[in-house]
């Protein structure tokens, strides 16, 4: 009887921790990177955008994409990348190492580059998580 008893137990354990698996998987799978925040701005002071705009004069020097990234479940990769108009001026690679992250790049901005800009948010499978539009006017 005690043997019956014991191997109930251990199946009863075995089935627990089978399910305690799925779940905690199926949240995983669940958890989605989103960005709260994503802007162009002239500068980061104290982890904050400073002047944020979706159109810059050309004499701006250079610009600050800024992004807070949720929902990160451990450390993940995201990517900035940089377009004036459809050409790729920049790729920067950023951690986000929680599941609320501040995180930016910079880029210069060349006074002959009047135009449209983006910024695309890429996430750690390379879907966009974010597409940031300016201008840069003269």
């Amino acid at each position: 009887m005690k043997k019956i008893i014991s191997a109930l137990f251990v199946l009863v354990l075995l089935m627990t921790f089978s399910l305690y698996n799925a779940v905690a998987i199926k949240a995983q799978e669940a958890a989605t990177i989103e960005v709260e925040v994503g802007i162009i701005c002239l500068d980061v002071v104290d982890r904050e955008p400073v002047d944020p705009g979706d159109t810059f004069n050309a004499a701006v020097g250079n610009l600050f994409c800024y992004t807070k990234i949720v929902g990160a479940q451990e450390s993940i990769e995201i990517t900035h990348v940089w377009y004036f108009g459809e050409t790729e001026r920049a790729r920067i690679n950023l951690t986000v190492e929680s599941a609320s992250w501040r995180t930016w790049t910079t880029k210069i901005i060349q006074a002959h580059e009047l135009g449209d800009w983006h910024v695309d948010v890429i996430g750690p499978d390379g879907e966009i998580l974010e597409t940031i539009k300016f201008q840069i006017t003269s």
